[in-house]
């Protein structure tokens, strides 16, 4: 079985500081700080970002085309781009039926898609999260400790819908330790930027939050890229539970077009248009 880090061989970019800025500021719908981010472009050559991603089934064109999109944006301006294999992180969230071992083959069928779908691997890598805790465990579980210890249990609900879940008294208890992990995730990699969707925005505050509570003056970059709506009509995000509320990766050319046909798509309206958020983020990105 291949290496999923065949292609890794990193290597520096030779743009200008505002054209790195400007392409790393392209793929934030929000960006928490600009100013940081510009510090950060300047004082290092070749920053460390960072994503998680749970291997959870089918891949929709969001998570395919969209990331493939962004991930060449921050590796043209020097970005060694980190994707967090979250398979323990899929166990905790009951992915695959709890089964790591197929979680394991749905994340290298990510892997595989990216590389169809044009994402340059050359400053991209791709990291087994059970591996990586494996190897360095006191280290990690100290920092998930120390989070814990930080915040009280109100705070870290506040992070329920990460998981995509929302707040509440009956939840699992894999849900706390969930926001702990990912949000120590982000030190143990030691990222300079976190480059998630803005659903993930909670944890990433909490994150800014964390090194407050420690006295660190370095802080993450938090990039959140825009959430690609679902094609009905009021849905804010594509939903892999409803299959035509997105269009996946290895969708027909048949199930694309009737897709894109049913799709909420009312003459005059461009607030929430699903289909053009599709031309302005897919077909002609920024």
């Amino acid at each position: 079985m291949k290496d999923i880090n065949e292609f890794f061989n990193p290597s520096p970019c030779s743009i200008s500081l505002e054209e790195r800025y400007n392409l790393c500021m392209s793929v934030g719908e929000e960006v928490l700080k600009p100013e940081e981010l510009r510090a950060l472009l300047e004082r290092k050559d070749m920053f460390r970002c960072y994503d998680g991603f749970e291997p959870s089934g089918r891949m929709h064109i969001a998570q395919g085309i969209m990331k493939a999109i962004n991930v060449n944006k921050i590796t043209s301006a020097g970005g060694i781009f980190i994707f967090w294999v979250a398979d323990w992180f899929a166990l905790l969230n009951n992915k695959m039926g709890g089964d790591l071992d197929k979680i394991r083959v749905v994340g290298r069928y990510f892997v595989e898609v990216w590389k169809a779908a044009g994402m340059n691997l050359q400053n991209v890598q791709f990291l087994w999260a059970s591996d990586e805790i494996n190897k360095r465990a006191d280290e990690y579980w100290q920092i998930v400790i120390d989070i814990s210890r930080k915040f009280n249990i109100t705070r870290i609900k506040k992070c329920g819908q990460i998981m995509g879940r929302e707040e509440g008294d009956d939840i699992p208890t894999s849900q706390i330790m969930y926001p702990c992990m990912q949000c120590a995730d982000i030190f143990f990699l030691k990222a300079d930027v976190c480059q998630l969707g803005l659903d993930q925005r909670k944890v990433n505050v909490l994150a800014k939050e964390y090194c407050d509570a420690i006295h660190r003056e370095e802080k993450p970059v938090i990039i959140s890229h825009h959430m690609l709506l679902g094609l009905k009509k009021g849905q804010t995000k594509m939903s892999k539970s409803d299959p035509d509320s997105a269009i996946f990766m290895e969708d027909t050319r048949k199930d694309v077009e009737r897709k894109i046909r049913s799709a909420f798509c009312e003459e005059g309206i461009v607030k929430d248009n699903p289909i053009l958020d599709y031309c302005s983020s897919i077909i002609f990105p920024a």
